[in-house]
């Protein structure tokens, strides 16, 4: 298999980054926070400082901002319409706020998605209809996926936008358990956490078995695509 670099962009905790080098490829990630296991191959920064314009061969974004772009958080934005007040914010929060988080949102997903590289693969849940307005002309529908298609007992609707890339082919899926069962509950224990500081951290981690996944069906898409030219 013939290496890429790979930027893993908006990532702290180091999975898809491990993913990608356990396969051979020269893979770093990037984010304003540092990462938890210490690596040498992870860069603080801002996405949208430069780093887009260093020939990556492939960037997967994994968790940019989306609190604002998803659907659950379009009640924050507006009421009926668009862009009229919304009928509640969060405690301590005022509209300024949550439209400058949109904004933030909007921007650094923008940026990633023109970047000057040729694979793009960028991970958000499915986009309100406010967002929509706002992305590019040539943004797909996502590919929305499940951890347990790939080896990963939990539900968690994961949306991949893709350009350059097949979308992803399940490799270990799992039967789901019955509703209302124990085993069910815990499937769902990513949506039933509790309020916490750690809660959007734990809660948009990485599945290593989706990003295994990841890593080896995009390697192998990129390599076949480069011996067939």
């Amino acid at each position: 298999m013939t290496p890429m670099r790979v930027l893993i962009g908006c990532e702290t905790s180091g999975i898809a980054r491990r993913a990608f080098a356990d396969r051979g490829h020269d893979a770093w990630s990037c984010d304003i926070k540092a990462a938890e296991d210490g690596s040498n191959r992870h860069i603080l920064c801002d996405i949208r400082d430069g780093i887009l314009q260093e020939g990556w061969d492939l960037l997967a974004v994994m968790h940019p901002p989306c609190t604002r772009l998803c659907r659950s958080g379009r009640r924050w934005m507006s009421g009926p319409g668009k862009w009229t007040p919304p009928k509640q914010l969060p405690k301590g929060r005022s509209w300024d706020d949550m439209r400058a988080e949109f904004e933030e949102g909007v921007s650094i997903f923008t940026a990633c998605w023109a970047a000057p590289i040729p694979r793009v693969a960028i991970e958000n849940p499915e986009m309100n209809d406010l967002a929509r307005d706002r992305m590019p002309a040539d943004l797909p529908a996502p590919q929305m996926v499940q951890p347990f298609w790939f080896g990963e007992p939990a539900y968690k609707a994961t949306g991949w936008y893709l350009r350059g890339l097949p979308q992803l082919a399940e490799t270990r899926r799992l039967p789901e358990p019955e509703r209302g069962t124990y085993e069910w509950k815990k499937w769902n224990r990513i949506h039933r956490m509790p309020p916490s500081a750690e809660r959007a951290r734990l809660r948009s981690r990485s599945f290593p078995g989706m990003m295994n996944a990841a890593a080896d069906q995009w390697g192998s898409w990129v390599n076949t695509q480069a011996a067939a030219a």
